[in-house]
């Protein structure tokens, strides 16, 4: 069969080397793809928001099935319009995916199907969210209700903190019409924990659990970034915690999407903060995480594609979701400068030393090819991933493999997975 993937990041990489790996593949395109990409799919100069481009590509290489990685395209409704060309396609439809494209919502959602998640309140307008900040404990977390690039999240120590942040979102329009509306919600202590699942409409098949490491700096300071590293398992996802969870988050989930009309389809991401009243949900995502994805697939023993296909048709019931009794650790290789001013296009080297090394990989996130060399091209460039019999062990290769990629200006997190020493 004939796969298309829609995006350009570590986890369409990932994606695409798994789906490599499906018996039932012969063809790979991805758009718009990256350097990296290309070892297994044809990369097609097509946007991930350019819909009915990449409809009409679909249909004119009969592509079997499409796969969506990235967040704008499934909240934009690609897959509503992919539907509708009669076309196969992989993720939640646009009534599905406001889960993740609006906080708001899926506040409200907790809320009234009793979803444990962080007290809070919406608003749209400012004076009325900085009226609210003057009677409000602190700290507390200011969130853009829409998508912004997984930075909208402000957690405020004290008033004027919060009543800039207020200013940011919604005056200043540093995220544009996400911070339309803002999420204000109490600030929950904790170990965060991510858990991606599948779904077909009904059935939820749970993921191996993993940790993400957001800011940019070594003990977790720095400003927020899509990801600079992260682990699988979690140690702190115990059998208690994933037992409460099964009972009241996951399948809850989705049946409220279901029963308010907005059956999903697709992957689940739980962002879970584990606090002393339990565990609570801090956000949805309606894709794979990046870089999550990175260390889970690799010790999914599944073939994907299956997984895929059962999803759409809604026979997830009848798949044995299986993965490796082992552990994987991804540090980032990103531009020094990152999340803010840095410099692209410097070439890359040590790509040969990955060959052939059996628990090994490098996924590209910000590359490109520039006069026959892999060059920098984003403020994420690398996910550089190694597994282990445990999560110690899968550290300890993951920051050795570091060393064998080299490229100017490189900087990365040197404690990625240091929380795995306090389990």
């Amino acid at each position: 069969m004939r796969v298309l993937i829609v995006g350009s990041g570590g986890r369409e990489h990932v994606i695409a080397w798994k789906v490599a790996k499906s018996p039932k593949v012969d063809k790979i395109y991805c758009a718009p793809g990256n350097a990296g990409i290309s070892e297994f799919a044809e990369c097609v100069d097509i946007g991930a928001m350019e819909f009915e481009k990449l409809a009409a590509f679909a249909k004119e290489k009969q592509i079997d099935l499409t796969v969506v990685g990235m967040d704008d395209p499934l909240v934009g409704g690609i897959v509503d319009i992919f539907e509708k060309e009669g076309l196969r396609i992989f993720g939640p439809r646009k009534n599905a995916a406001v889960l993740e494209g609006s906080k708001a919502f899926s506040k409200d959602l907790m809320k009234k199907y009793g979803i444990p998640t962080a007290a809070y309140e919406n608003f749209n307008n400012p004076q009325d969210a900085l009226a609210y900040l003057e009677t409000s404990k602190y700290p507390i977390v200011l969130k853009a209700d829409g998508l912004a690039l997984g930075k909208g999240v402000l957690i405020c120590n004290t008033r004027d903190e919060a009543i800039a942040g207020v200013k940011t979102l919604m005056l200043d329009k540093q995220f544009g019409d996400a911070g339309n509306t803002i999420v204000i919600e109490e600030f929950m202590t904790g170990r965060e924990v991510s858990v991606l699942s599948y779904v077909d409409g009904d059935t939820i098949k749970i993921m191996t659990s993993a940790q993400d490491h957001k800011r940019a700096k070594d003990g977790d300071q720095g400003l927020n970034t899509g990801g600079m590293g992260t682990f699988s398992p979690s140690p702190f996802y115990t059998a208690e915690v994933d037992t409460f969870c099964k009972e009241h988050i996951y399948q809850k989930t989705v049946d409220a999407m279901k029963a308010e009309g907005r059956t999903f389809k697709g992957i689940i991401f739980f962002g879970l903060m584990l606090t002393k009243d339990g565990p609570k949900v801090l956000e949805y995502n309606a894709r794979f995480g990046d870089p999550e994805a990175q260390v889970v697939l690799p010790r999914m023993k599944n073939d994907i594609v299956e997984v895929f296909e059962a999803c759409i048709d809604g026979t997830l019931d009848q798949v044995d979701l299986q993965f490796e009794d082992n552990a994987a650790v991804c540090v980032v290789l990103a531009s020094d400068g990152y999340p803010e001013h840095y410099e692209k296009g410097y070439p890359i080297t040590g790509f040969e030393n990955f060959k052939d090394k059996d628990g090994y990989y490098v996924f590209h996130a910000g590359t490109k090819f520039k006069d026959g060399q892999i060059v920098t091209n984003g403020g994420r460039v690398l996910g550089v991933v190694a597994k282990g019999e445990d999560l110690k062990k899968a550290r300890k290769n993951a920051y050795e493999a570091t060393k064998l990629i080299s490229f100017e200006n490189k900087y990365m997190r040197n404690d990625i997975g240091k929380a795995i020493d306090e389990a």
